[in-house]
C-alpha cells in the first residue's frame, strides 16, 4: 500500500513563529521611526528660524530696526514678514512648530526668535529652540521651560 501524502502549507506553528519575529521587529522599529519624525521635524523648525532670521536682517536692512516685524506691526509675537509655523513648506494644518519674535531689544538692534512645539503633535515634548541674532542657538531640549547653559546648541 502506498500511502501518498503531498502536505503542502505550513503548519499553525510556523506560522506564529512567523508573526512573532514581525511582532519583534516592529517592536524595535516603531520607536526609531517615530524618534526620527521628531528629529526630521526639529530639523526643518531650525531651517524654517534660519529663514525668519534672514527675514529679520531684510527688516532691519529696509527699517533700520528690528522693530515693527511682528503681525500688526508690533515687536513680538507672531512674525509678518515670515511664516508664523513650521514646517514652513507645508500647509498650515500640518505645523509642528509655532515661530515667534520672542523679544526685541529696547533699541531695537536685537531679537530672539522661538519655535515653539505645538501641542497636540508629535513635538509637543520636544521643546522650544530659539535663535539670537548674534548667532546663537539654543534647545531646551530637557522641555523645562528655561535654556541652561550646557543647551546652547541645536544638536545637543
Amino acid at each position: 500500500m502506498n500511502v501518498n501524502n503531498n502536505n503542502r502549507g505550513f503548519t499553525l506553528v510556523e506560522l506564529m513563529i512567523v508573526v512573532a519575529i514581525i511582532g519583534i521587529i516592529a517592536s524595535i522599529a516603531y520607536p526609531s521611526y517615530t524618534s526620527f519624525l521628531v528629529s526630521s521635524n526639529r530639523s526643518a523648525a531650525q531651517a524654517d528660524l534660519m529663514a525668519l532670521a534672514a527675514a529679520m536682517e531684510r527688516h532691519k536692512a529696509a527699517n533700520y530696526s528690528y522693530k515693527g516685524a511682528a503681525s500688526g506691526g508690533a515687536d513680538t509675537g507672531s512674525p509678518a514678514i515670515f511664516h508664523a509655523y513650521s514646517p514652513s513648506t507645508e500647509p498650515v494644518a500640518n505645523k509642528r512648530y509655532d515661530l515667534t519674535i520672542d523679544t526685541v531689544s529696547a533699541s531695537g538692534s536685537s531679537y530672539v526668535l522661538k519655535a515653539k512645539p505645538v501641542t497636540g503633535t508629535s513635538q509637543k515634548d520636544d521643546g522650544a529652540l530659539f535663535y539670537y541674532s548674534d548667532g546663537r542657538k539654543a534647545w531646551d531640549q530637557n522641555n523645562n521651560g528655561s535654556v541652561s547653559a550646557q543647551e546652547f546648541c541645536w544638536s545637543c
